[in-house]
C-alpha cells in the first residue's frame, strides 16, 4: 500500500512539473534590454480565439445560455469576463514575471522598452466536481520601443500556459484562467533571465 501511495504522488509530481509553458524566440533577441532595469506593459486581447470559437462568437453563446436560465445572468458575465483582464489576468501576470525576473514590469511609460502580452487562444476548461479541463492560454509577446512600437526587438511566443489551482477547487473559470497568466508570467520572468545577454 505505502508503494502504491509513493508512486502515486511520483507520478503526480512528474505531471506537475512536466506539464509547463513553452516560450520560444520567432524573432530578434532580447540583448537590448541588458541593463535595462524598467520596462511598460501592454495587453493585447484582439483577434483571440476561445475553445474553437472566436472570442464575439464564445461570449454571445455563453450570454445567451446564461440569460435563457436567468435574465440578466448572462449580461452579468459578459462584464465579468472582460473585466477579469485587468481585475485578474494582468495584475497576476505583472507579479509572476516581476517575482520571476531581475526586469520589473509595469506601468512605465517613459521606459525605453515595452513588453506587449498577446493573447491569442484561452481555453477556460471546467471543473464540475467529478470532471475537469484545466485552462491554458497561448500568446505572442512583443517587445518594441516604448516611442515607437513599429520599432520591434523581439518577437517571442508563449504557449500552452496551464492554469489551475492547488487542490482543484477553481470552479470559476476567471480563477483557471488567471493561474494561466500567473503561469505565463513567472515563465517569460525566467526566461528573460537566461537569455538577456
Amino acid at each position: 500500500m505505502k508503494n502504491v501511495f509513493l508512486t502515486t504522488i511520483a507520478l503526480l509530481l512528474v505531471t506537475t512539473f512536466t506539464y509547463a509553458e513553452k516560450i520560444r524566440i520567432k524573432e530578434g533577441d532580447l540583448s537590448a534590454l541588458k541593463g535595462e532595469k524598467k520596462m511598460n506593459v501592454e495587453y493585447s486581447y484582439s483577434d483571440m480565439e476561445v475553445g474553437k470559437k472566436t472570442e464575439q462568437e464564445y461570449i454571445s453563446e455563453k450570454k445567451e445560455a446564461y440569460n435563457d436560465k436567468e435574465k440578466g445572468r448572462g449580461d452579468k458575465w459578459e462584464k465579468a469576463w472582460v473585466a477579469d483582464r485587468t481585475k485578474r489576468f494582468e495584475p497576476r501576470f505583472k507579479q509572476s514575471f516581476n517575482d520571476a525576473a531581475d526586469m520589473q514590469i509595469g506601468n512605465n511609460p517613459t521606459a525605453k522598452y515595452t513588453l506587449i502580452f498577446k493573447t491569442v487562444y484561452t481555453e477556460p476548461g471546467f471543473n464540475v466536481g467529478v470532471m475537469r479541463k484545466n485552462a491554458y492560454i497561448d500568446g505572442e509577446v512583443w517587445i518594441v520601443e516604448t516611442a515607437d512600437h513599429n520599432k520591434i526587438i523581439a518577437k517571442l511566443t508563449c504557449e500552452d500556459c496551464p492554469g489551475r489551482t492547488f487542490g482543484g477547487y477553481d470552479f470559476d473559470s476567471g480563477e483557471r484562467i488567471q493561474e494561466a497568466y500567473a503561469m505565463a508570467g513567472k515563465g517569460l520572468g525566467k526566461f528573460f533571465n537566461k537569455n538577456i545577454d
